[in-house]
């Protein structure tokens, strides 16, 4: 009785058809620990995430004078560098959180995504050392939501960018735009 015994080779996994690991850290810091997951405007409930991250920064480290005049040493001390660490680490984090999550979702920019907000919301305020009054904290918000979801050039074009850099840039261009519109209506007297 002869027994033959075949050996076979393994074949490679088709990277394809394997089931991906859900990326739950990712996942977490993209839709800021669930807010992305909100079936009601999920960008503007990060832009208030956003909000309440600039809200605490000051409670804890002012980044402005309580006259709402920004001296030479505030702008260019510890506490802006701090607050400028902050935007870092935020983008940064959201750029990879970003990007994994897309991936994950198999969806260029994902709706549940919100990082992208939040980033941006904090940079306006940051970038306008915008002091922490309801008008400020009020016209910033709106500011930055219409500049999101307007677009103006060259939010449109950032937003092209590949991955979670594409995700995460054409809202810290509208976070530029509406520092701007910040730092006009502080000079205007608001």
């Amino acid at each position: 009785m002869n027994v033959k015994t075949e050996v076979r080779e393994p074949s490679p996994v088709d990277s394809t058809t394997a089931p991906q690991r859900k990326p739950h850290l990712a996942l977490g810091i993209a839709t800021s620990l669930g807010l992305g997951y909100v079936p009601v405007a999920p960008g503007t409930w990060g832009s208030l995430a956003g909000i309440l991250i600039y809200w605490l920064l000051i409670h804890r480290l002012p980044l402005t004078q309580p006259s709402a005049k920004p001296a030479l040493s505030t702008l260019i001390g510890s506490n802006a560098t701090i607050g400028a660490a902050i935007a870092l680490l935020i983008a940064l984090a959201g750029v990879w959180a970003a990007d994994r999550a897309a991936k994950f979702m198999q969806k260029e920019d994902p709706g549940c995504v919100v990082i992208d907000e939040v980033s941006g919301q904090f940079l306006t305020y940051l970038l306008a050392l915008a002091p922490v009054n309801w008008k400020y904290l009020l016209l910033g918000f709106i500011l930055f939501r219409v500049f999101d979801i307007w677009k103006p050039t060259p939010a449109r074009q950032a937003e092209r960018l590949p991955g979670g850099l594409g995700i995460m840039a054409d809202d810290w261009v509208a976070g530029m735009y509406a520092a701007i519109g910040l730092w006009i209506a502080r000079a205007a007297g608001m």
